[in-house]
């Protein structure tokens, strides 16, 4: 009987507010490996795609903001914990997207696991890194402190579909912010796949959203949007990136363009530092007066 069975394709859907919606256009776009054969329709999104996550990531903010850094570093490893569970399906998707042998996406996907426990780690330590207690001159305490951004749009690497992935995703959730972000244009299943390990991973829904589609066709409204607070510009060529940081101006968005002369060859390998973990952080300074403590007019 089994030698008739149908085989059972997998639908590939975005993920948005914790839920995987089909495109509300409709549309599906055929993704290919790297010798043009046929692998899945992925959803093609539109701009209403954009805009319904942007809503989702700005509902998400204030709990996953205000969770303590201990709690989202919690989160980031059950992440890991997760795709290690399903390395095989990864090291498969990784192989097809990239046109890699099964060994060599297997370390991919080690290395981005290895990934998101980096920043797992980093959740609850970079306040002491870049906060602190400040010297001035007068009776008073001067504290700094860092806060996320806000909403972000990633657009992720073109070609690293996994590991460049994971390394523009995590720095941002873990340190507060929430994140729109579109997949490579090629090779957007192991981003697709992403969201279904996101969403039994305790991060709450609309903390990452993941869309599919054509990059400069998203990058777009995500780009204007006023709700949008930050963007990275990573999957963005040169031209395109100068065309989404001319339109991010308009709300004064903080812009992240790193190496647009030739980011797809970086060595996303590398140690990733805490560049990218500071890149949409803010500092608040609070000022705060000291007080005389009995007749000798010593401080606190």
């Amino acid at each position: 009987m089994s030698d008739g069975r149908l085989s059972v394709f997998k639908t590939y859907k975005l993920y948005v507010g914790g839920k995987f919606p089909r495109s509300e256009s409709g549309r599906v776009y055929e993704v290919t490996d790297s010798k043009g054969r046929w692998l899945a329709n992925a959803p093609h999104s539109s701009r209403k795609d954009a805009r319904d996550a942007v809503v989702a990531a700005r509902k998400a903010f204030g709990g996953w903001s205000g969770a303590t850094a201990y709690n989202r570093g919690q989160i980031l490893y059950r992440v890991a914990e997760m795709l290690e569970g399903r390395r095989e399906q990864f090291v498969r998707e990784v192989a097809d997207a990239e046109g890699l042998s099964k060994s060599k996406a297997a370390a991919v996907v080690d290395a981005a696991v290895d990934r998101w426990v980096w920043y797992a780690g980093w959740t609850d330590k970079i306040g002491q890194v870049v906060g602190g207690a400040n010297p001035v001159a007068g009776p008073f305490f001067n504290l700094s402190t860092p806060e996320p951004t806000g909403v972000v749009a990633v657009l992720a690497p073109q070609e690293s579909s996994f590991l460049g992935l994971v390394s523009v995703i995590a720095p941002v959730i873990a340190t507060g912010n929430t994140a729109v972000v579109v997949a490579s244009a090629g090779s957007p299943l192991p981003a697709l796949s992403l969201g279904e390990v996101l969403a039994t991973s305790d991060l709450p829904g609309g903390v990452v959203n993941i869309l599919s589609g054509r990059t400069a066709e998203l990058a777009a409204p995500l780009a204007s949007h006023q709700d949008v607070n930050a963007i990275d510009l990573t999957g963005a060529d040169a031209g395109l990136a100068t065309e989404l940081e001319v339109a991010a101006a308009d709300n004064l968005k903080r812009v992240v363009r790193s190496r647009p002369q030739a980011v797809d060859g970086a060595d996303w390998s590398a140690d990733p530092g805490t560049h990218r973990l500071t890149a949409f952080l803010e500092t608040k300074t609070v000022w705060h007066p000291t007080g005389a403590l009995g007749a000798s007019g010593s401080s606190y």
